[in-house]
């Protein structure tokens, strides 16, 4: 799918629309995405700063998604597990930023060529609008190559 429609797309998806979670930036190639939660009234926590469930589901499903359309439907893509590191409130607007690699495509295949499952773990920092950490988060996904697909 185009990136373009798919951001357009994802952006009213009711889980992240509702949560206030936007996808401001997808390149073409699915390599790299911006996330941006905003502090909306809805989705501040008692104490009036971001709601920590909004700050791991702003970075729920990206890198399954950009791995997905970077591998292709040869292979099973996963979100296997998470985990959140709370730094500092967050008090104003916060960003995330994804990166898929030729490295991490290359170190995938070679992982899962014979039909073995993988699954990396990635780091994904959440940042204020000054750029100060406010969340780190673990990201593991699961991917295998699917039977069709191997050589042996």
């Amino acid at each position: 799918m185009n990136a373009g429609l798919f951001k357009s797309i994802v952006n009213i998806w009711p889980p992240l629309f509702f949560a206030g979670i936007k996808l401001t930036y997808l390149a073409a190639d699915y390599r790299e995405a911006k996330v941006t939660l905003k502090l909306r009234w809805y989705n501040r926590n008692y104490v009036g700063v971001q709601y920590g469930g909004s700050l791991m589901s702003m970075t729920d499903p990206w890198y399954m998604l950009l791995l997905m359309h970077n591998l292709g439907s040869d292979y099973f893509v996963w979100d296997k597990h998470a985990e959140i590191d709370y730094i500092a409130p967050g008090k104003t607007h916060v960003h995330a930023h994804f990166i898929i690699t030729d490295e991490i495509l290359d170190d995938i295949r070679t992982k899962t060529a014979s039909g073995e499952k993988y699954i990396p773990e990635f780091t994904v920092d959440i940042v204020d609008e000054q750029g100060a950490l406010v969340a780190r988060v673990k990201r593991r996904v699961y991917i295998k190559l699917k039977p069709r697909a191997r050589t042996h």
